[in-house]
């Protein structure tokens, strides 16, 4: 425990650095509030790295005295992990692993208190039951990813779906009524709050059956001030990756002009053409868009989801000029959560055919029409 004296000016300058939280890693708490009761008070320690005595944890002969007063010597805590670096576990804590911890929670705070309001984003999150599976959503997982292009204007994010929801993507009705409740959602939750300006932008973090996000993103499409994030495997998070050198995306044209018009989406998996040829009979042209490889990981960066929206807008544009003016299109998907809503966003109504889209579903034996 620190016994010198450390001027007030260089506790203030140590409170803003540390932006009044425990430099801890991984702890980050508030230092002015108690936990338990909510009251508002000091309840911040200031721990040497190097201790101000020869004699304490991690001292030294010389530095102890020099530093016992430095900013860059002190570090803000709470009581638990000043206890812990100083009488409990002082060998697993040495002066280059609690220096490490200083300059990463210091940077982050310089980070986070230097974005300005126009980089201010208001997080949307849905999630609906793929299989037996629950959406694992929330502002702790997602708002990170966010930074430092944009940060949470709220720390409560706007959630649609069902929550706590029973059904799931194999059962008669689930369609209509996820549908019908995310149309109401975005009506009644967003589009109102960007028409009166509360809302300037959107961070997108959605998981959930693949029409479902198609959906969502059609519904989105007319808010064009959206980000789309991506939960990636490896690393299991949803912040942006460097992005992958010589990826291209492949697009594989139909031989033959015939009176269905079908896209099969082999990006997250393979698709095979008969699959769809089972559905839709042997009267269709298939076009595909695919990659070298896919896998359901593939998507690693930013760059990537955009050569998407360009590759895919300049499609539905060939679609169209090649085929009738009033045929369909029959969407088959095996893509990221990401490039769901974004087909969604994406795709004009008036512009574009008609976009029939169907579901995977090992329960109900192939592929289905949803909607």
């Amino acid at each position: 425990m620190s016994v010198s004296y450390i001027p007030e000016k260089i506790k203030v300058r140590l409170w803003g650095r540390a932006a009044g939280r425990c430099q801890y890693e991984g702890c980050n708490i508030p230092l002015w509030l108690d936990s338990l009761t909510k009251s508002e008070f000091n309840v911040a320690y200031i721990a040497h790295i190097i201790a101000d005595k020869p004699d304490g944890p991690r001292g030294h002969p010389e530095l102890s005295e020099k530093l016992k007063a430095d900013i860059s010597n002190l570090m803000l805590m709470c009581d638990q992990h000043h206890r812990l670096i100083d009488k409990e576990a002082v060998e697993e804590h040495s002066v280059e692993r609690l220096q490490n911890m200083k300059s990463r929670h210091e940077s982050r705070i310089e980070l986070v208190t230097s974005l300005n309001e126009e980089k201010e984003s208001h997080l949307l999150i849905y999630g609906a039951n793929i299989g037996q599976h629950q959406a694992p959503l929330s502002w702790k997982n997602t708002a990170q990813a966010m930074l430092p292009h944009h940060y949470p204007a709220d720390s409560s994010p706007f959630e649609l779906g069902m929550k706590n929801s029973s059904f799931q993507d194999h059962e008669e009705g689930f369609w209509e009524i996820e549908r019908e409740n995310l149309k109401r959602q975005v009506t009644e939750k967003i589009k109102p709050r960007f028409t009166t300006g509360e809302i300037r932008h959107l961070s997108v973090f959605a998981l959930a059956p693949q029409p479902l996000l198609i959906e969502m993103g059609r519904l989105l499409s007319d808010i064009p001030a959206a980000d789309v994030f991506q939960l990636h495997r490896e690393p299991p998070d949803w912040k942006w990756q460097p992005h992958p050198e010589e990826f291209q995306f492949i697009l594989n044209k139909p031989k033959f002009k015939k009176n269905k018009v079908a896209l099969n989406m082999s990006l997250s998996a393979t698709i095979d053409n008969s699959r769809i040829i089972s559905v839709l009979g042997d009267d269709v042209s298939i076009w595909t868009l695919t990659i070298e490889s896919p896998y359901n990981d593939f998507l690693k960066s930013r760059e990537q989801l955009k050569m998407f929206r360009e590759t895919f807008r300049k499609l539905l544009n060939e679609i169209k000029a090649y085929h009738e003016q009033n045929d369909e299109i029959h969407l088959f998907p095996a893509v990221p959560c990401s490039v769901a809503v974004e087909i969604g966003r994406i795709w004009m109504p008036k512009a574009d055919l008609e976009m029939k889209i169907y579901d995977q579903n090992h329960k109900t034996n192939g592929f289905s029409f949803v909607f």
